[in-house]
């Protein structure tokens, strides 16, 4: 299996309304970093499993709306507990929903699993991975 992963961050601010999460439960802010990565069985007649430029391309446009926002005001997250688990299948979602709909045109249709992971920090991530 090949892969190709590419990095950017998000800063975001929401609240964890639920006694589980102790002190998180109040608004407090998050930077976290964002891997995106693309897995491949074969490369293409050029040598890549995907385009870099297209998938970090792709990851900062799904980062964008989310980026400096309260995600407890957006009506996407509306009613929801916004984990790092959470977050990382929220994203998992729009960045296939973008490879389905032809984002990486013929190169995508070589991806056959992705994963998605959050950094909170130097000592904890959170990732989602699928197959497509």
């Amino acid at each position: 299996m090949f892969a190709v992963e590419v990095r950017d961050h998000m800063m975001i601010a929401h609240s964890l309304s639920r006694p589980v999460f102790g002190p998180a439960q109040g608004m407090h802010g998050a930077t976290f970093i964002v891997d995106a990565a693309f897995f491949t069985r074969e490369l293409d007649d050029d040598g890549l499993a995907v385009d870099i430029g297209l998938a970090t391309e792709l990851l900062r446009e799904v980062l964008a709306p989310l980026n400096y926002q309260n995600l407890d005001t957006l009506d996407r997250f509306k009613g929801r507990i916004t984990t790092t688990e959470f977050l990382a299948k929220a994203l998992f979602d729009d960045i296939t929903a973008a490879i389905r709909s032809g984002r990486f045109g013929d190169g995508g249709t070589r991806i056959s699993r992705v994963r998605i992971t959050l950094h909170e920090s130097h000592t904890a991530r959170g990732w989602y991975e699928a197959d497509l």
